[in-house]
């Protein structure tokens, strides 16, 4: 069932707002026990692999990429209530669309993960180009509060929900010809903590370092040796039951997922 199209607006600070007249409606499932999960960044992957799992375990899942072709595959090996869109986590705009669509037609998140990330070339800080510095943090860092502000106005109204914001090993540490992505996820570790100290209760922010997966972006950063780390599919097997074993008692936290290299 769709919510009144009076029941959601967009305010001159671009915030998703809901009134508190209406309830934002879930989409009804045949397990009372399954989630509404969004994943962004999950076309490849960390992302993808989570996507994957939890659809296996019966949750509902809307999902975002930069990756035409990536979203194209999802979309046709898993149709609705799933939802794959191809969205850019840097375009307010467009982040503001999305999560408002999906808000009406599956309500609010129970988990939301933001995933979306790249990185930069490996160099030292002063040779790495400006337009890779710009795109490093604007989805790193400025995606993450695209998704924020746009779903939570949703997970408050309804009173729980979980927010998990991908942080890293390199967000608690450095090492050298990372520094624009350290920087990206170090502010990750702080926005994350702050917001926790905004929330009302019920609801919980939590910056998750993953550990290391054999990813693509790994490889850009380790080369061949990316290969002795687990692979993102059999990584899920453990995230998956512990993001989904997070609750308002883990709000602020700094977690890793446990039993993964880099922990």
């Amino acid at each position: 069932m769709r919510m009144p199209a009076a029941a959601i607006g967009f305010c001159k600070d671009g915030v998703t707002r809901f009134s508190p007249l209406h309830t934002v409606r879930r989409m009804s499932t045949s397990d009372k026990r399954a989630k509404f999960i969004v994943v962004t960044g999950c076309t490849r992957g960390c992302g993808r692999a989570l996507a994957e799992w939890f659809i296996a375990q019966g949750h509902v899942i809307a999902g975002c990429g930069r990756r035409e072709d990536g979203v194209s595959t999802l979309r046709k090996k898993f149709g609705p209530p799933h939802d794959f869109t191809l969205v850019d986590m840097a375009d307010d705009d467009a982040v503001m669309r999305w999560a408002a669509r999906l808000i009406i037609t599956h309500g609010a998140p129970d988990l939301l993960v933001n995933n979306a990330a790249v990185i930069a070339r490996n160099a030292p800080l002063w040779k790495v180009p400006v337009d890779e510095v710009s795109a490093t943090l604007a989805v790193n860092v400025g995606g993450t509060v695209n998704a924020i502000r746009h779903f939570i106005p949703a997970i408050i109204t309804r009173g729980h929900g979980v927010i998990v914001n991908f942080s890293s090993g390199w967000g608690r540490s450095t090492s050298p010809d990372v520094a624009i992505y350290c920087a990206s996820k170090w502010a990750i570790e702080g926005l994350t903590q702050a917001l926790a100290q905004e929330l009302p209760k019920g609801v919980a922010a939590v910056a998750l370092n993953p550990g290391i997966i054999d990813t693509e972006m790994l490889r850009s950063c380790f080369g061949g040796s990316a290969s002795a780390y687990p692979k993102p599919a059999d990584w899920a097997k453990s995230a998956g039951p512990f993001l989904l074993g997070l609750g308002p008692k883990d709000n602020g936290s700094s977690v890793n997922v446990p039993g993964v290299p880099g922990e």
